[in-house]
């Protein structure tokens, strides 16, 4: 029994500290997420414009960028980065589950560059976990 209460009161000492850690901002390897719904109740915030009215701008941005790649053309958005359009080549690939081997084809995908302004920020403001 005393076994019990030890592993308890040890195991709540450990949660305490865990606790404490996170609330004083010690504890960096918990990230946090920013939705779209986020972004979108900041910009209302700051500039005082309808959520509606905003959302509406960032899907319509959204759309934009996609349909852009969609035909061909790469986005570049200075001091933000570039939406760009990368081209995987033909690759072997294993099936594990049946032992054999897969031919991938060539394709595209989409992908984002960040600028250097941009990099340079997150490299400095980011503090590695």
């Amino acid at each position: 029994m005393w076994l019990i209460i030890y592993y308890l009161i040890t195991n709540l000492k450990y949660k305490f500290i865990y606790l404490l850690a996170l609330k004083a901002n010690c504890i960096t390897n918990i990230t946090e997420k920013m939705t779209k719904a986020d972004i979108v109740k900041n910009i209302s915030d700051q500039t005082g414009m309808d959520k509606t009215d905003v959302q509406m701008i960032a899907e319509k941005f959204m759309d934009e960028i996609k349909s852009s790649l969609r035909n061909d053309n790469n986005v570049y958005l200075r001091g933000f980065g570039s939406f760009i359009i990368k081209t995987r080549a033909e690759k072997t690939g294993r099936n594990i589950s049946k032992n054999t081997a897969v031919i991938i084809p060539a394709h595209n995908i989409p992908a984002f560059k960040p600028s250097k302004t941009f990099a340079k920020s997150v490299k400095q403001n980011v503090p590695v976990s």
